[in-house]
C-alpha cells in the first residue's frame, strides 16, 4: 500500500464520519473504528477508494491495545491516530454520577493515552506519526454541565500535552478543540441552529470544518504539543452554562 493510513476512533458515525471521509478525499488509506455502528461503518468503508473497518469496545483496554498492535502490524505508514469517540452523557457538578464519571474517564481519556502509548510502541511511518486528540472548546470555556465529560476531556487534554513532553523527532501530539458542531444530547436540529450560534461570529461550525483541521495536523508542520480551537471563537466567551441550556433560557425568558 503506498497510501499513508489513519485510524479515526468513532468513524463511522456523526463527525468521526466527516473525517473518515476528508480522509479518504485526501488521499489516505482509513481504518474506520467502531463498536456498535458496524453496519454504518462496512457501508461507509465501501464507498470510499482505500479503507477497512476494526471494532473493539473502548471501554475495554485489552482490546484497544490489541486493536492499536494488530493496525500497526500490517499498516506500513500509519501516520495519524485520530481519537474522536467520547461519551457525551450527562450529570451536574451539584450531582456527580458515579458510573458515568468512571465510563467518561475510562473511555474519553484513559484509553485514548493508552492507544497513543500502544501506536508510537508499534506503528511504523517514515514520515512521522501525529496522534489528534479531540478534546472541547469548554476546557477554555467552562460551565458546570456534563460534569463528567468535562472532567474526562481535562484529562484527555492533559495526557495529550504530557504525550506531546515525550515525543520526539518527526513525530507530534495534537488537542483539537471543537466548539458546538452537530445536534447533541435531547437536542432537535432547531435548538442546535439557534444555540450553535452561540459564538463571537454568530455561526454555526461545520462538522468539515474540524474534519479540515483534523486534516491539516496530520500533514502539517505545527509543532507539537500545541491545542487548536475550530468554534467560531466560543471559547473566547464566558458562557455560564452549556449553549444547550442557554439556548432554551432565552427561549423561556
Amino acid at each position: 500500500m503506498t497510501r499513508p493510513a489513519v485510524l479515526v476512533t468513532g468513524g463511522a458515525k456523526r463527525l468521526g464520519a466527516v473525517a473518515v471521509r476528508h480522509f479518504a478525499a485526501a488521499g489516505w488509506h482509513v481504518a474506520i473504528h467502531c463498536h456498535r455502528s458496524r453496519e454504518e461503518a462496512e457501508e461507509l468503508a465501501s464507498e470510499l477508494p482505500s479503507a477497512e473497518v476494526v471494532s473493539c469496545n473502548l471501554a475495554d483496554t485489552q482490546a484497544a491495545a490489541h486493536m492499536i498492535q494488530d493496525l500497526a502490524g500490517r499498516l506500513a505508514d500509519w501516520r495519524c491516530l485520530v481519537n474522536s469517540a467520547a461519551l457525551f452523557d450527562p450529570d451536574t457538578v451539584t450531582d456527580l454520577d458515579p458510573e458515568t464519571n468512571a465510563r467518561a474517564a475510562l473511555v474519553n481519556a484513559a484509553v485514548p493515552a493508552l492507544m497513543a502509548q500502544t501506536y508510537f510502541a508499534h506503528a511504523n511511518s517514515a514520515a512521522g506519526r501525529r496522534v489528534i486528540q479531540v478534546t472541547d472548546q469548554k476546557l477554555a470555556n467552562l460551565n458546570p454541565d456534563f460534569f463528567s465529560y468535562t472532567m474526562s476531556k481535562a484529562a484527555a487534554d492533559v495526557a495529550a500535552r504530557m504525550l506531546a513532553m515525550h515525543a520526539d523527532g518527526e513525530d507530534r501530539v495534537y488537542c483539537l478543540a471543537p466548539g458546538a458542531i452537530l445536534a447533541s444530547h435531547d437536542q432537535s436540529e432547531e435548538e442546535a441552529e439557534r444555540s450553535h450560534r452561540m459564538n463571537l461570529l454568530h455561526r454555526r461550525t461545520g462538522a468539515d470544518e474540524i474534519a479540515d483541521a483534523m486534516l491539516f495536523l496530520a500533514e502539517g508542520p505545527l509543532a507539537s504539543g500545541q491545542t487548536l480551537f475550530v468554534d467560531s471563537g466560543q471559547h473566547l466567551l464566558d458562557q455560564p452554562r452549556d449553549v444547550i441550556y442557554l439556548e432554551r433560557m432565552d427561549r423561556a425568558s
